[in-house]
């Protein structure tokens, strides 16, 4: 193993089983001092034990690694606060956020109520907003760290009866963009990925493709993500059985006309939507260089 991460500090959530615990192993195995997170619940969110983070700890050690356990829900601010000054009480900084922790309660859209929805949200995407928030001036202060947001296909691409695991999804594909930007100058680097393996919350949608996706296939790309020479940021990444591919957003070419009219959308619509000569914008600015470009 030639890449490590001697000396860094990882606070790593919903680290008590799946995926969360196959990174705190592998960056554990790697040097890291381990923050491992996770609030013990059902996979609905409900009900909390200390246990699953314990004993992933105990793993940890074992290996001869270093790690502490935290119980704290991310659904709330206080909840992230108490996780990064966990990492900060026992290691005194922090390097790495992964931002693991989620739960499930998918209804189809008809039957979405805020009892499904709201926890959702507050988990996944307020979660990550309230982990990496305070963890976030430390990493200024240092001009040094790395976060990796857990986005899915089912944001990206959608998934029927996931309306409020989607929306929370992708809402974090924004999160990771926004703070890519912002993160930039001080060397703090924040992707995405958007994994497909077996965990407690997709065993039983997996079905006989869930022996082939082992959480261990996944871990290697977030590991990378979060190395000090991982020379991206803003980006997002599938992984799932070993199989590595890159998400992007992008925009056709399109269609110009200052006198436009919803008749001429219309009858250009086709051209609109053709993909051939598309282009992969980084941010708003180049999109509206786009623009501006087709008005001179």
């Amino acid at each position: 193993m030639d890449l490590g991460f001697d000396s860094r500090v990882a606070v790593i959530t919903g680290a008590g089983g799946g995926l969360g615990r196959a990174h705190a192993l592998e960056l554990a195995r790697r040097g890291a001092r381990i923050v491992v997170n996770d609030l013990g619940g059902a996979v609905d969110g409900s009900g909390s034990s200390a246990t699953p983070a314990e004993q992933v700890v105990k793993e940890i050690e074992d290996l001869g690694g270093e790690a502490v356990a935290n119980a704290d829900s991310v659904a709330s601010a206080a909840g992230g606060e108490a996780i990064v000054k966990t990492a900060l009480d026992s290691f005194g900084h922090v390097d790495i956020v992964i931002n693991n922790a989620g739960i499930l309660r998918d209804k189809t859209f008809a039957k979405m109520t805020p009892d499904f929805l709201d926890p959702v949200v507050d988990v996944h995407l307020k979660g990550a907003f309230n982990v990496a928030r305070p963890a976030w001036d430390h990493m200024k202060e240092r001009g040094y760290g790395r976060i990796v947001n857990t986005a899915s296909n089912a944001g990206i691409l959608g998934n029927f009866g996931q309306t409020n695991y989607g929306a929370a999804k992708m809402g974090l594909v924004g999160l990771t963009r926004v703070l890519a930007q912002e993160g930039r100058k001080y060397d703090i680097k924040v992707n995405a990925i958007a994994p497909i393996a077996r965990t407690r919350m997709t065993e039983e949608l997996l079905g006989p493709l869930a022996e082939k996706l082992d959480p261990e296939t996944v871990t290697p790309v977030v590991a990378w993500l979060v190395h000090e020479d991982c020379p991206v940021t803003g980006e997002i990444y599938s992984a799932g059985g070993g199989r590595v591919a890159r998400f992007f957003v992008g925009m056709t070419k399109g269609w110009f006309d200052p006198d436009i009219t919803m008749e001429s959308v219309r009858d250009h619509f086709d051209e609109i939507r053709d993909e051939a000569g598309y282009t992969v914008p980084r941010g708003t600015n180049d999109e509206i260089k786009l623009v501006l470009d087709a008005l001179s």
